[in-house]
């Protein structure tokens, strides 16, 4: 025999419930922030794409997404709430909606996460007072605006904390919490399977590498998002009390 007989009828091992994560949608933001994180970890689980109604919200480059839950219908208790980022950033951290529904999913939440600029979002909320926390290159100095402190790292965690920087990094940091959900072999089958194997045919994904004309002409590109994060956290320093 080639190897020693298993009875069918033995015992098998649990299997881990599906993982139950909530991601935010919100007008404006960035798809690849969403779609990286939600690639990873949507083969091991559950998710629910979240805005206040089930209307389409347009990503930041035009395509609509269906949302498939309303803060109401969300489940209350996530393995992982996670934000994206993108231009839509600054008029959520001014929604009162949005920003309780977090701050209630998040005090339940396995996992606390976000991308690129949903750490600003994210610290809006109350939810990374007193945690570290990365974000878009470009918005470094508005996270340190929203009293975080900002570790300039791909991805960054602090407890039960995860963030991950700017749009690409999506997909390390969701393989990095997935090795925390679900073990590290399971991560590696699944980076393996995406084929992530970077190799961008450009050293310039960085300030630091791209040098000062390349990072004055993208922060032009994109547009005002640091000054609008740093005058957000004036106003709620201005209404808080004393």
């Amino acid at each position: 025999m080639d190897g020693p007989l298993t009875c069918p009828f033995a015992p098998q091992p649990p299997q881990p419930l599906p993982l139950q994560v909530g991601m935010l949608l919100f007008p404006g933001l960035t798809l690849m922030d969403l779609v990286g994180p939600q690639t990873v970890l949507g083969w091991h689980g559950q998710t629910h794409l979240v805005w206040k109604t089930l209307d389409t919200v347009a990503a930041d480059s035009g395509i609509a997404i269906q949302p498939t839950a309303t803060f109401a219908s969300c489940p209350g208790d996530l393995d992982v709430l996670f934000v994206p980022g993108g231009m839509g950033t600054a008029a959520v951290m001014g929604d009162a909606e949005a920003l309780q529904f977090l701050a209630d999913r998040g005090a339940r939440a396995g996992w606390v996460t976000s991308v690129c600029s949903g750490s600003l979002i994210l610290a809006a909320a109350g939810l990374l007072r007193g945690y570290k926390a990365t974000t878009h290159w470009a918005a470094y100095g508005g996270l340190a605006a929203m009293g975080v402190e900002v570790v300039r790292e791909r991805v960054v965690e602090d407890r039960n904390r995860m963030s991950g920087g700017g749009v690409t990094a999506g997909l390390d940091f969701g393989l990095t919490l997935l090795a925390r959900l679900r073990g590290e072999q399971v991560a590696k089958v699944t980076q393996l399977s995406m084929e992530h194997d970077p190799k961008p045919p450009f050293d310039c994904g960085t300030p630091d590498a791209a040098g000062p004309e390349l990072t004055a002409a993208a922060l032009s590109a994109m547009g005002n998002m640091n000054e609008e994060a740093v005058e957000t956290a004036r106003t709620r320093r201005r209404h808080e009390p004393t």
